[in-house]
């Protein structure tokens, strides 16, 4: 059972490294919740979490997760102990502190640019997490951490990007500046015209025009054209020398 869980970890955790650029140390954000469900089931969050996910960890929690620990007495004592070993990351609630879990969602805001994970066992919290994209989810059964398979709104989004129908941003940019650097960008609005490259010269034009061969016994056009012209000049003085004879007499 654990090989199989530690297998579907490392399945899930190549899907956010390849596809939404997770890299190590990963963040982990964690709520009250988390901690207490880890404390009741004698989970060693520090020490267990790193081999889990294959790589070194930050955990780290914010002012407002703390103060709603603080809030809720001696019941939650031993969570916010264990709340406040961890980071404290920076909240936008400094003066109007907030729910714990509205400051979770608050830090995951805008595409999830510090890649942060979210641990937690508050269900509502889990189902908002899930209708974003590209923000790994974990929580704790059967005195086991677990990390959630990737929502659907993470495959959508994935898929849209192997069909070519969304580029992020950067993308985008790295091409454009790809494409300045090799001069293929255009310039001036102008559109760079193909050049004509020299041909050689047309086959056609090189080959050997060929001799017209008169048939056997079959004169050529120029001699029958002098033929005809001293049988013309022949017929014509014999005409001129029928007038003189007749006259004569």
């Amino acid at each position: 059972m654990k090989l199989t869980r530690q297998k579907h970890a490392k399945k899930n955790m190549g899907f956010y490294r390849n596809n939404f650029s997770f890299r190590e140390p990963f963040q982990v954000l964690l709520d009250g919740t988390f901690c207490q469900a880890a404390l009741r089931n004698k989970i060693q969050i520090r020490e267990q979490l790193p081999g889990y996910l294959g790589g070194a960890v930050q955990l780290c929690t914010t002012r407002c997760v703390l103060k709603e620990l603080q809030s809720l007495g001696k019941a939650l004592y031993g969570a916010k102990l264990i709340a406040q070993s961890f980071q404290v990351r920076n909240c936008s609630h400094h003066k109007d502190p907030v729910s714990g879990s509205g400051c979770l969602l608050s830090m995951i805001e805008e595409g999830n640019p510090h890649h942060f994970f979210i641990a937690t066992q508050d269900q509502d919290l889990a189902n908002k997490v899930k209708k974003k994209a590209g923000i790994p989810l974990l929580f704790i059964i059967q005195n086991t951490m677990v990390l959630d398979k990737p929502s659907t709104k993470s495959l959508a989004v994935v898929q849209k990007l192997q069909t070519n129908q969304l580029v992020p941003e950067h993308q985008k940019q790295s091409i454009v500046q790809l494409k300045e650097q090799e001069g293929l960008a255009k310039q001036g609005g102008e559109k760079r015209r193909k050049r004509k490259r020299a041909g050689g010269p047309n086959p056609l034009s090189c080959l050997k025009k060929k001799k017209k061969k008169t048939q056997e016994g079959q004169e050529p056009s120029s001699e029958k054209k002098k033929r005809r012209k001293r049988k013309r000049n022949r017929v014509k003085a014999e005409a001129v020398q029928s007038v003189q004879k007749n006259e004569e007499e």
